[in-house]
């Protein structure tokens, strides 16, 4: 039988990702249990249906649960502080899965425009098409988002800060428009981390993340997680997740569980990093503009002060000389690689016009800051004079 150990109750994120949620069979193993099975077997019929119908704890079927996977459940709401968690296959499952089951044919969703493509596909196609109409918004402009209700509307949803143009946007505000207007308020909090921004105390009610990201860090696999209230799981989210089967494998479970394990350390590095090269970058007479959260000049600088713990691990830059010049910046760098994923702990770095954004419109991708020479860096945890080095190298190539 598994025994649940309390070791990272009120105790500081750094603890509870060692110990938080781990499940420990009678063998004692220092490391979590990895539980590679489909079903479960019962001492009885009587257990059997007792299981079923909710009256004995225990685990059913691997795509409801499994012992591995809620162990990483359990872990993540340690560390976002939230009542019940869901890991679902990817990023962009957690997503879905959030979305489509708060809202139905006849409802409305009010989403911040500025959104990874795949995101806007869900709410604008996917949504779309199963009867749910939607609005975009300028995400930092309150005014925009009020105006944008109507009697249907059920869903705000945002990411902040934005990819890739690391906008900031006020969720505590956000959050008490929404309520207001009878709605909830998801957030996708994938660049700023648990460790520097915790959405559901600034208001918000539902959480995803792509633990493909910084939560694995390591660019071994994909998983995704949805965090709320229990009685938002258990009413909107569990038979969906149920009966739809976004599950994540238990592998997968192990291998972030493991990820989490220097989360912390992780963050903490690449933050150092990002901030020495945006500094960099930001004297360089090459350089059209940089944003980075945890600059001064950055146009959100009030709103991340409030509700940001530190700067990102991302950051976004146009270099001179539009797509060309970019291309060459990139094809300079030799210690950091050109990718479309982040969060890695190997240094990333991405033409947001020509991969992640490149099916929005010449138009739409204006309209939202990303222009030709836009480059998105996701610092990773070498040894930031490296990194440096690395940088001046490939602005001496622009």
């Amino acid at each position: 039988m598994l025994k649940k150990n309390d070791e990272a109750k009120r105790v500081r994120p750094a603890t509870a990702m060692v110990h938080g949620g781990t499940m420990r069979s009678g063998f004692g193993e220092t490391s979590e249990a990895l539980f590679l099975t489909q079903g479960f077997v019962y001492g009885s019929a009587e257990a059997a249906e007792a299981r079923f119908k909710g009256d004995e704890p225990g685990f059913v079927y691997s795509r409801y649960s499994n012992p591995t996977t809620r162990m990483f459940e359990e872990r993540m709401m340690a560390l976002e502080g939230a009542e019940d968690a869901r890991a679902t296959a990817s990023g962009m499952a957690a997503v879905s899965t959030a979305l489509q089951c708060s809202v139905q044919a006849g409802d409305h969703v009010v989403a911040a425009r500025a959104l990874f493509g795949s995101c806007r596909y869900i709410i604008e196609t996917v949504l779309g098409r199963a009867g749910v109409a939607s609005t975009l918004v300028d995400g930092r402009d309150l005014d925009q988002w009020r105006a944008a209700v109507r009697p249907e509307t059920k869903v705000f949803f945002l990411e902040s800060p934005t990819n890739p143009t690391l906008e900031v946007i006020d969720i505590a505000a956000v959050a008490e428009i929404a309520h207001a207007a009878g709605a909830i308020l998801i957030v996708d909090n994938v660049f700023a981390t648990p460790m520097q921004q915790k959405p559901l105390e600034l208001g918000a009610d539902v959480v995803v993340y792509s633990a493909t990201k910084h939560i694995d860090g390591q660019g071994r696999c994909l998983g995704g997680v949805v965090l709320s209230t229990a009685e938002w799981i258990e009413k909107n989210l569990q038979d969906f997740f149920r009966h739809t089967g976004p599950s994540l494998s238990p592998f997968n479970a192990w291998t972030l569980l493991k990820g989490l394990e220097t989360l912390p350390l992780r963050v903490a590095q690449q933050t150092t990093n990002a901030a020495a090269i945006a500094e960099v970058l930001a004297v360089s007479p090459k350089i059209a503009k940089v944003i980075y959260p945890g600059r001064k000049d950055h146009p959100d600088a009030a709103v991340i002060a409030r509700q940001m713990t530190g700067g990102s691990t991302l950051l976004a830059f146009e270099v001179e000389g539009g797509k060309a010049g970019a291309f060459r910046f990139c094809n300079a760098l030799e210690i950091i690689k050109i990718s479309n994923n982040l969060g890695d702990a190997k240094s990333l770095i991405t033409h947001p016009a020509t991969t992640t954004h490149k099916n929005l419109t010449e138009e739409a991708r204006a309209e939202l800051g990303i222009g030709p020479g836009m480059l998105r860096l996701s610092a990773g945890i070498e040894d930031p004079a490296d990194l440096v080095d690395d940088i001046e190298r490939a602005l001496a190539s622009v």
